[in-house]
């Protein structure tokens, strides 16, 4: 089957695990028959300096022509330095998911066991922590209304029935495919937006999915059980402030951002990158760990249906860690560089080599 991604490998280190992606991918086309084609397109810091925008309108139609995209990582200190700067390289993003209607984000938050060591839990409490947290992306204060002065300021939230049922709709399909739990974050008791998250969630989950299993917790509680219990966890649901705080909450588990993926989902093109930033210091020293690039590339495959490919690619990958091979954030036994990290992958993956 042909499908014709878009890349935006972005700055920092995005370049270097976009690459290693695309190798696996092609490795993939090879194995199963299929044909992917690329488009690459600047955004983020490469993109204001090349065009004075963090998403140029070619990089937009690029992304809308495309069946899928994938994203590297974006940020330069040039501009996390400097407050004042009127145009950064998070606007390209934000702007990107706004303009596709990448309402869902999705991060599924896995520990390898091999790896347990690694992350700032106890080995006991993060063993079994296998769950999903889909955030809402496009809503919420993060595109409210909002006025400074310089006295006081003002950020507005506001949530629709409609937005909140088309991702809690995703949120329980994916829970139903999963262990059948699903878990809404919340301020009920403070906020009416989440009072009527509550409301519109409780009952979809009576009358649409009552084989899902439902319950809710308030944001801090959740946040402190996402610490003191994270393998009781299947599927998380929440707003998009809170997805925020605790997806990166969640992050910390596996002992490093490099072996995390995402999803963004909606109305248009699905994108697909890494949960890290750009790691602009590590820039070029061959050091980035692409499997969290290599991650998001399988959940492209399955977005696609591919599902055998994108478990095919999980699959090498575990095979790859178990191995004692990792990039030096992994502290493994082998130490490698991102190129040969993403070609011991591809490897695996090469057409004849059987995955135990």
């Amino acid at each position: 089957m042909n499908k014709h991604i878009a890349l935006l490998p972005g700055d920092g280190i995005g370049p270097e695990v976009t690459q290693q992606a695309v190798k696996v991918l092609d490795t993939i086309a090879l194995r199963f028959g299929h044909q992917f084609t690329y488009t690459s397109a600047d955004v983020g810091a490469i993109a204001i300096e090349r065009h004075g925008d963090p998403l140029p309108d070619a990089t937009l139609e690029t992304c809308l022509a495309a069946d899928a995209i994938l994203f590297g990582a974006i940020g330069h200190p040039r501009y996390d330095n400097d407050p004042t700067a009127k145009i950064r390289p998070e606007q390209g993003l934000l702007r990107l998911r706004k303009s596709l209607g990448l309402f869902a984000n999705i991060r599924p938050v896995s520990v390898y066991p091999t790896l347990a060591h690694l992350s700032p839990l106890k080995t006991e409490k993060v063993t079994g922590v296998d769950f999903v947290i889909f955030r809402e992306l496009t809503g919420g204060i993060y595109f409210g209304e909002r006025q400074r002065t310089a006295s006081d300021a003002f950020d507005v939230c506001s949530y629709s029935a409609p937005e909140i049922e088309r991702i809690a709709r995703q949120a329980f399909h994916y829970a139903r495919n999963r262990r059948g739990k699903l878990t809404l974050v919340d301020k009920a008791n403070v906020l009416d937006t989440s009072r009527l998250w509550r409301s519109v969630v409780t009952e979809m989950a009576a009358s649409e999915f009552p084989d899902v299993r439902f319950d809710w917790m308030y944001v801090d509680n959740a946040a402190m059980q996402i610490i003191q219990f994270p393998a009781d966890f299947d599927v998380i649901l929440t707003e998009n402030m809170f997805g925020d705080i605790l997806s990166d909450e969640a992050s910390v588990l596996p002992g490093s951002l490099g072996l995390l993926p995402s999803a963004s989902t909606g109305e248009h093109t699905a994108l697909f990158e890494p949960i890290h930033g750009s790691y602009p210091q590590a820039a070029g020293q061959d050091i980035a760990n692409p499997v969290a690039a290599i991650l998001s590339a399988a959940m492209l495959l399955d977005h696609f249906s591919f599902h055998t490919e994108a478990d095919t690619v999980r699959q090498a990958v575990r095979s790859v860690l178990e191995a004692g091979i990792g990039t030096p954030d992994l502290k493994a036994e082998k130490t490698v560089g991102c190129k040969e990290m993403g070609q011991k992958v591809a490897d695996l993956l090469a057409p004849g080599n059987a995955l135990t």
